[in-house]
């Protein structure tokens, strides 16, 4: 069986004093491909090298999280487009709108937003979204270039009926969190995981982030892994009445299509 985190912060500093170790943990843990999410310039050539380390095992996206909107200027564009070109890159994001945290103003947010959805227009690469407290404006972004898209992904989805409808009508991938795991915050997910098709469901940890609330035994960190997405598997395939090996298979055939991955050689698993 084998899985693949769609998402995965494999850069962030929580992980400098070990990510060998976790990277090589979730390899043991049948998770045998991740993205490593890029959200700056900065964090996405650091993604890139990452993902050279492990090459068709480790891929990388490139882009500027609504958070670092403001970094986006003209004159930072060039160097985006350059890392978009990357073989490495498999996706334009993390990109979208954030009017929960705004670090960023939303005008700014927006342009940035555009600007991106134009560059995946222009490389060809699908898009790995990002939307918080934004649901309007971010799909009335969207609209705009969709039909030039390769394909788009509503990165940890977590909002209700509403949106989740919106999306797929729109032609939307879904990708799932721990964020599910919650029973206080995700519970109304599992009424809705059954409705998003097959060929449009993907999963990921978003690590170091959202730790699935109901691991057994509790962790002794709030830092997320690679490594549980399995759990994050369990937990969907439960919900949808499916077979965990079921949930393995179409979530990464899927993942692999998406973002023209290439199959794990045997005796790399």
């Amino acid at each position: 069986m084998q899985w693949i985190d769609i998402g995965a912060n494999l850069t962030h500093d929580s992980f400098d004093a070990d990510r060998d170790q976790v990277i090589a943990r979730a390899f043991a843990a049948d998770v045998t491909q991740m993205l490593v999410t890029g959200a700056s310039i900065a964090s996405s050539q650091a993604a890139i090298e990452l993902s050279r380390l492990h090459a068709g095992r480790l891929f990388a996206t490139a882009g500027v999280h609504p958070h670092h909107a403001g970094e986006l200027t003209p004159a930072q564009l060039p160097a985006l487009r350059a890392l978009l070109q990357d073989c490495a890159v498999v996706a334009v994001g993390e990109c979208g709108l954030d009017y929960f945290r705004n670090f960023s103003e939303p005008a700014a947010q927006r342009r940035a937003f555009d600007l991106q959805l134009q560059l995946a227009a222009e490389c060809g690469k699908p898009v790995f979204l990002h939307q918080r407290d934004a649901h309007a404006d971010f799909l009335a972004i969207l609209r705009e270039h969709i039909g030039a898209l390769r394909g788009a992904v509503v990165h940890c989805f977590t909002a209700g009926e509403r949106e989740l409808e919106a999306y797929l009508a729109l032609g939307l991938s879904i990708g799932i969190t721990g964020w599910f795991c919650d029973e206080r915050r995700g519970g109304h997910l599992a009424a809705l995981v059954g409705r998003i098709p097959a060929q449009r469901l993907m999963l990921e940890t978003d690590a170091p982030y959202l730790l699935p609330r109901d691991l057994s035994p509790p962790a002794r960190t709030r830092r997320n892994e690679p490594r549980n997405l399995p759990h994050i598997g369990a937990a969907v395939a439960r919900a949808r009445g499916e077979s965990l090996a079921d949930c393995a298979a179409h979530t990464c055939a899927h993942a692999r299509e998406f973002f023209a991955l290439p199959e794990v050689p045997q005796d790399r698993e």
